[in-house]
């Protein structure tokens, strides 16, 4: 039986697993390439502190790019960045302060990223190094720290879906609006927390600019994961930078043999590798799409929205997503000899202090200004809510960047709309949302297939010293699909310091069900339903669950961020789809009455040394927990076990 891709990808990055081959499911520890920080840099150096590691284990990993909050010259901002860039050099890290450009682009560009390596980002849109055809994925602050303390970090393999791209894009349809349709024709969680695999013919027509859009927008689409093959567009790219980096100074991020390799033998899944699903399109059927308002999974063909005659006020061509000089060229290229229309602000930002230059001496950079648009330094800004330029209460906003959460560019009381360059610079001098080409039609039909995933294997997992071999205790069951953290532990309570564990297990979940804490028992195992919590990041999320003796979480599947959060503070958690759809049969009724909490009486016993729960008399398997995940519950968190690692000790 044969390996996806993110499988392989892990295997050569593997520091402590399973012995056997690797699939969805396992928990491992890898040490990746290299690790991207931007000004979130300042917390990461926080955790590393509370850590007590006396230096970065590889200082070759760590990369700071300063890009998102680069317009505020406040003292506090300033004093934040002199430290990022003062324990960077203490530290001998590569450090690129603000106005460089986005961190994402600069993995990219600089050589950071290469085939068949595996790099992270504590950015959710990591996922974009997928492009040439490295494993990208996002980390978590502890997660960033752990990795400058140790080299390593643990991850859950997903499960991988294959995405089928067929034939080519037609004229006046970009990459863009390739990501926006597929994020909207496919929403229903059939890629949530998935690695996808790009194939087809379709790969080929598809340029490095594309490629990158989409694979960055698979983190919106719900991915964790965006892999394209390496092809003569992967290996253009990279030799085409080398000698551009080359022509400056040293290059030695990767080398001619290297190149060659990629060339003649480049990372690939194996041809029987086992998938958990696949998407086909036809690229021919794509059409121009507008995503929103205030949410990408939600889309419009334009020709639609021209009719409705959507007014907007404000314009956005940048982000890490669509501001490459491509992007640049191709907004240009609409609003050559045109100005913005009256009551339109519309801004630009590159996505490199390089692209722009390169933008400049073309004439591009000239031509967007002249057409009235307003610069922004290279930076993410607008993107992120941060800067000039924000979308007021009650305006309406359309944008070429990659997400537009209610609130996300500026004030909740207004709307965001997503779309390709061209589509953003047409939409910019009409006056409302309209595409520079007239291409009608609906888009491709949806074809996903669920395939039958390897069976599960009976497995017998060696137990830790310290880690419980059984658990068994009384059913909690909070039936609600994408139960989020808001829910769990309430925004009131987030940021006040000082909560003892009795207050936290007081409030736990009570923004889900004002009656939660004082129903259930330490002891008490929690079963949630599917994408577990969701939403903000929040880490109490994980430890009120704690602090209210709970002692194991069960789920149809976790986000991913919460499960990062949980084993990080030593709580565990088993994902058991079977168990969830069978506890929702037999309480149906109660379900449908709308019960957000059911204590039936029953218990569960788990077995972690065989992968076994039992329920009712019937038995379930789910993932065993290997010798990573038990690790970390058995040393109370990852912080702990850093400290015990490096021989620190307990803090005081």
């Amino acid at each position: 039986m044969g390996q996806t891709i993110v499988e392989k990808i892990a295997k050569s990055h593997l520091m402590e697993g399973p012995a056997r081959r690797l699939r969805a499911g396992d928990v491992v520890s890898l040490r990746p390439r290299h690790v991207l920080t931007h000004d979130n840099t300042a917390a990461v150096m926080t955790k590393f502190a509370a850590i007590g590691a006396r230096g970065v284990a590889d200082q070759s990993q760590p990369v700071f790019v300063l890009d998102h909050d680069i317009q505020n010259e406040s003292e506090e901002n300033l004093a934040k960045y002199d430290a990022i860039a003062a324990f960077a050099l203490e530290q001998g890290i590569h450090f690129y302060p603000a106005g460089t450009g986005i961190g994402h682009q600069i993995m990219m560009s600089h050589g950071y990223v290469t085939p068949g390596a595996l790099a992270v980002a504590s950015d959710s849109h990591a996922n974009m190094y997928g492009a040439l055809g490295a494993l990208g994925t996002p980390v978590v602050r502890t997660d960033a720290a752990a990795i400058w303390a140790t080299g390593e970090f643990w991850w859950q393999i997903p499960r991988t879906v294959q995405v089928v791209l067929r034939g080519r894009l037609r004229p006046g349809v970009t990459g863009k609006d390739l990501i926006i349709t597929l994020c909207g024709l496919y929403n229903r969680g059939e890629v949530l927390n998935a690695a996808l695999e790009f194939s087809g013919d379709g790969v080929a027509s598809l340029g490095m600019a594309e490629r990158m859009t989409i694979a960055n927008m698979t983190t919106e689409w719900g991915a964790l994961v965006g892999w394209f093959p390496v092809d003569a567009v992967t290996t253009g790219y990279l030799r085409e930078r080398a000698e551009l980096l080359g022509a400056r100074g040293g290059f030695d991020r990767f080398s001619e043999q290297e190149m060659a390799d990629w060339e003649s033998d480049p990372p690939a899944p194996d041809r029987d590798a086992v998938y958990a699903g696949r998407i086909e399109l036809d690229l021919e059927s794509v059409v121009p799409h507008v995503s929103g308002p205030d949410t990408v999974q939600v889309m419009h063909p334009v020709s639609e929205l021209e009719r409705e005659v959507v007014r907007v006020h404000k314009a956005y061509i940048l982000s890490c997503v669509n501001s490459r000089l491509e992007d640049l060229d191709a907004a240009a290229g609409v609003l050559e000899g045109r100005a913005v229309a009256e009551g339109v602000e519309l801004y630009v930002a590159a996505a490199s202090a390089e692209i722009q230059a390169s933008a400049e001496a073309s004439g591009t950079w000239g031509t967007l200004l002249a057409a009235g648009a307003r610069p922004l330094p290279a930076g993410c800004g607008p993107c992120i809510g941060l800067g000039t330029g924000l979308l007021e209460s009650g305006e309406v906003g359309i944008s070429a960047t990659n997400r537009n959460f209610k609130g996300r560019m500026g004030s909740r009381d207004a709307k965001a709309y997503l779309a390709s360059p061209e589509v953003v610079a047409e939409s910019a001098v009409a006056g409302y949302i309209r595409g520079p080409v007239r291409l009608d039609g609906r888009g491709p039909e949806y074809r996903f297939s669920r395939l039958d995933e390897a069976p599960d294997s009976e497995e017998t997992v060696q137990i830790l010293d310290g880690f419980p071999e059984r658990v068994r205790g009384r059913l909690v069951l909070a039936p609600q699909d994408n139960l989020n953290t808001d829910g769990i532990y309430g925004k009131d309570w987030t940021y006040r310091e000082g909560m003892s564990q009795t207050e936290m297990a007081e409030v736990v979940m009570r923004n889900y069900d004002p009656e939660f804490a004082s129903r259930i028992e330490a002891g008490d195992i929690l079963v949630g339903g599917f994408n577990f919590g969701t939403g903000s990041s929040r880490e109490q999320a994980a430890t009120a669950l704690q602090a209210a003796g709970i002692p194991l979480v069960i789920a149809g599947s976790f986000s991913q961020t919460y499960l990062r959060n949980a084993f990080n503070n030593g709580l565990l958690c088993i994902e058991c789809p079977a168990l969830v759809d069978r506890l929702r049969e037999v309480h149906r009724s109660e379900i449908g009455a709308g019960a957000r909490t059911l204590i039936p009486g029953s218990e569960i016993q788990v077995d972690f040394s065989r992968g076994l729960l039992v329920w009712n008399g019937e038995s379930f398997r789910f993932p065993a927990l290997g010798s990573v995940p038990q690790g970390l519950v058995v040393a109370g968190g990852i912080e702990r076990q850093i400290r015990s690692r490096l021989g620190l000790g307990e803090r005081n």
